[in-house]
């Protein structure tokens, strides 16, 4: 009973390193989480109160319930069943597959890190990036979504910022759920994605059980009311155009969607436009970055932070012009599918998919119409029109003066800063010069022929509105 027992010491490390984690979980763990869930709980008594649209209890429900709601499911476990029969595998392999797409999907939403914490940051971010600043809102049409409708934020893409930007303007009024591709999902960005109530969505899998489980986390998430942001395009625009909708994640939201007894779900459009782009250059303006692979992407984007660093220890450093944000009028799936009489849970898979096509198309006309009409847009749209020419400065600002009351003419949402056209067009024109898009040379200005792609990129953005002139008129009488 006294005889001594010799052990490696590093046994005796691991031995004593999980007998002082056993303490600490015994003891010290139960008090971190209680200290952490009060901090959250006061943070939602002072925050929910103040919400035009108010968080559900289905964003504060534990992640691991989520997670088991999910993997029990009566359509998931009926998915699960079918693809192992097709796959020939067993019914316990396809069933840890659930969870663990269930695990990758479901968020972990933290309201004290989200209101407290994410708020500040994004506000620091985006104000220290671009003169920020929110176009129009339809506060008469928010006022009137019902308490429990499901609310879906539906933008056009232009941006990374735009996660950023449109979180920040909107934070007074809710806290919004966005679906962000696999490019998120390296440490520790992962973590802080999730806590900010974001699911991650494989945007290319075509595997069946795959899309089963997200299809019912986003349709239980909708039933559920959580608000949330969808950009229908399906990723950032290569070309600055709006793109056509991809119909996957309305289709989840509204496949099993009961117009007579469920909650509705109201699709507010959200129009943004940026005066400069941080990817432009990398962004696939014309596919050509695709080729380059993400290695040289990276290394533009590392010259390109560089550059601007060493710009701001010059003191020649400057905000990337104006970042503005429109919210647009309100669409109810309930009044959309009462007005064509229809119930998308009786309609085929085609032509349930026609009528979510329309619906999509709609919301995309409506963002159309308020994408703000920013500065550069409207200066690159008055240059492509003679790419060759050389501009007099009084020419110049003449012909962009013409196109912004076009663009007025034509009901386009116009910002002009400081309510001043002339700033306006100064703004438009040093940016622009800035990025040497536009050369001056003796007092006349040409764009440079190696830039015209970037001009087109920002002329794009507004495209959709012609903005014929009067000059163009009476050319055409």
């Amino acid at each position: 009973m006294s005889s001594t027992i010799e052990i490696p010491l590093w046994l005796a490390v691991v031995a004593g390193l999980l007998a002082v984690w056993a303490v600490l979980s015994r003891l010290l763990v139960p008090s971190v989480r209680w200290f952490l869930r009060r901090r959250i709980e006061r943070a939602l008594d002072e925050v929910n109160p103040r919400l035009q649209i108010r968080l559900q209890p289905f964003k504060f429900t534990k992640r691991q319930a989520l997670i088991e709601r999910l993997v029990y499911d009566r359509v998931v476990m009926e998915a699960a069943d079918a693809f192992a029969g097709a796959e020939k595998m067993p019914r316990e392999v396809a069933q840890e597959r659930v969870e663990r797409y269930a695990r990758e999907i479901v968020p972990s939403f933290n309201a004290w890190a989200y209101f407290r914490w994410g708020y500040g940051l994004a506000r620091r971010v985006a104000r220290a990036l671009y003169r920020v600043r929110l176009g129009s809102v339809d506060e008469g049409a928010l006022a009137e979504i019902a308490p429990g409708a499901s609310v879906v934020f539906v933008m056009n893409h232009r941006s990374n910022m735009d996660y950023i930007l449109v979180s920040y303007l909107a934070m007074e009024r809710t806290a919004l759920s966005y679906a962000v591709g696999e490019w998120a999902r390296i440490w520790p960005l992962e973590q802080l994605v999730r806590s900010m109530g974001a699911f991650f969505v494989r945007r290319k899998s075509r595997n069946a059980l795959y899309r089963a489980v997200l299809s019912r986390y986003v349709h239980i998430a909708t039933r559920e009311g959580v608000t949330q942001a969808v950009y229908p395009e399906g990723g950032l625009s290569r070309d600055g155009r709006l793109g056509a909708p991809k119909l996957g994640l309305f289709d989840y939201m509204l496949r099993g969607f009961d117009p007579d007894d469920d909650a509705d779900v109201i699709f507010l459009p959200v129009g943004l436009n940026y005066d400069r782009v941080l990817e432009d250059r990398t962004l696939l303006l014309d596919g050509r970055a695709e080729a380059k692979g993400k290695l040289a992407a990276l290394g533009t984007a590392l010259a390109f932070w560089g550059e601007q660093l060493r710009l701001r220890i010059r003191g020649h450093w400057y905000r990337f012009g104006y970042a503005c944000v429109n919210f647009g009028r309100p669409l109810s799936a309930r009044e959309f599918f009462a007005s064509r009489g229809e119930d998308p849970r009786r309609l085929s898979r085609e032509d349930r998919f026609a009528t979510i096509g329309q619906l999509a198309g709609e919301l995309l006309e409506r963002v159309a119409a308020i994408i703000p009409v920013l500065p550069v847009s409207v200066v690159a749209t008055v240059l492509l029109e003679d790419p060759e020419r050389r501009w007099s400065e009084l020419e110049l600002k003449a012909a962009i003066q013409e196109r912004i009351e076009a663009f007025e003419t034509a009901g386009a949402a116009v910002y002009v800063p400081r309510e001043d056209r002339e700033y306006a067009v100064e703004v438009g024109l040093r940016m622009l010069v800035l990025r040497h898009a536009l050369e001056e040379e003796s007092g006349l200005y040409q764009p440079n022929p190696e830039d015209l792609g970037l001009l087109r990129y920002y002329a794009n953005a507004i495209a959709h509105w012609g903005g014929e002139t009067a000059s163009e008129r009476g050319r055409q009488a």
